[in-house]
């Protein structure tokens, strides 16, 4: 059940050995992992158990926040056109959302995660989301957290919807749409902000976390405050989760996610297909290259770094992804790398030339990513990458 499929360049063998190792202790039950290296794929493995059946290279799995990468590339695509500026007012492209002292909020903070605009009230329902118009209207209403761009805070689930509208006010489309148009078809990507009818036959289906592997996470030094603020509706965590979304078992059920617009999360794909896309946004892939570099290196300037006021612990952002620093990132402390985890345990990021992602079906010990099975892969990326 744990047999490993596909290839792998030689000198990443250590990427492989790693990989049937999370298989081989027990840690994993079906995954994808792939890796570029200047531009061209040096590693695409997958395994396991996908649900009734085997894992097989077409399969895709939830990526839950790591489709704010998704999310963050379509914003930048845009700003490296020109239709799209990270200095200007939120409300300069949604006249709405200047309501509740917000009409001095820039684009970057939105990406950066300082608006403070990070919880509705009333819950949002699936009813809601599936029409848009009411979570547009809840985002516009909404009155920041705390005095936006005086610090920052993990936006869970706004971060998304609020990109979402400023992308369809100077396109047309919802972002999952424009991504889907303007990024995956030209390269190629089995990666979607929105499901489309037909694919959902080959989604894994996702697993929890046993209570042990639970434990583990939740024992993490850092990430005390945090496991606190899950369980109290008052916490600002609670609030921008449990406390913005009204979760239902439909809501939570695969096709129910991820065919409706949830751009923060609901998000789909695979290893080798997200491992692509950063590396066509750090640099060039079969004659692609998504922005140009000064606009990738907004992908990799902090925004914002320090304690989060949602999360309770360290974290840093760039306009629109993770950055390296605190419990959230698993990957090395380097200045040039970007990317984003989510809490299925998907994670990808960009490093200069090296570009790498892992999509599993069992979530992650961790609120967003983490623990020691990417923690391994990317450890090895690196020891081959050099």
């Amino acid at each position: 059940m744990g047999e490993v499929h596909g290839w792998c360049e030689p000198c990443f063998g250590g990427v492989r050995d790693a990989f049937a190792r999370n298989f081989a202790d027990g840690r994993e039950l079906g995954a994808s992992v792939a890796v570029y290296q200047a531009g061209r794929p040096v590693v695409e493995l997958w395994g396991g158990l996908a649900g009734d059946g085997a894992w097989r290279r077409d399969t895709i799995a939830f990526l839950a926040s790591a489709t704010k990468g998704l999310v963050a590339a379509a914003a930048l695509v845009l700003v490296d056109r020109g239709l799209l500026d990270l200095d200007t007012p939120v409300a300069a492209y949604w006249p709405e959302f200047a309501a509740e002292g917000k009409s001095e909020i820039p684009l970057r903070w939105v990406l950066g995660h300082r608006s403070g605009v990070v919880a509705v009230d009333p819950p949002l329902t699936l009813a809601d989301i599936r029409l848009r118009t009411p979570v547009r209207d809840a985002l516009a209403a909404a009155r920041p957290a705390w005095q936006p761009g005086q610090g920052h805070g993990y936006h869970c689930l706004t971060m998304g919807w609020l990109v979402c509208e400023v992308v369809r006010r100077v396109t047309g489309r919802t972002v999952g749409e424009f991504f889907a148009e303007e990024i995956a078809g030209p390269l190629g990507l089995d990666l979607h902000i929105t499901l489309p009818p037909g694919t959902d036959g080959r989604l894994a289906g996702l697993v929890p976390p046993t209570e042990r592997q639970l434990l583990r996470g939740r024992g993490h030094p850092q990430l005390e405050a945090l496991n606190r603020a899950i369980g109290d509706p008052t916490s600002l965590f609670h609030r921008s989760t449990f406390g913005s979304v009204a979760v239902t078992a439909e809501l939570l059920s695969s096709a129910g996610t991820c065919q409706v617009e949830i751009p923060s999360c609901g998000g789909a794909g695979n290893a080798a297909a997200l491992a692509r896309l950063y590396a066509a946004l750090a640099g060039e892939v079969d004659g692609v290259r998504l922005l140009r570099p000064e606009t990738t290196a907004a992908a990799r300037t902090p925004e914002a770094g320090g304690m989060d006021l949602v999360l309770g612990c360290h974290t840093a952002y760039s306009s629109g992804f993770m950055l390296p620093g605190g419990p959230m990132w698993p990957g090395a402390d380097s200045p040039a790398a970007f990317g984003h985890a989510g809490v299925t345990g998907a994670f990808a990021f960009a490093d200069g030339d090296l570009a790498f992602a892992y999509v599993p079906n069992r979530m992650a010990e961790l609120i967003e990513g983490g623990g020691d099975r990417v923690r391994r892969l990317v450890e090895a990326a690196y020891r081959a990458h050099g």
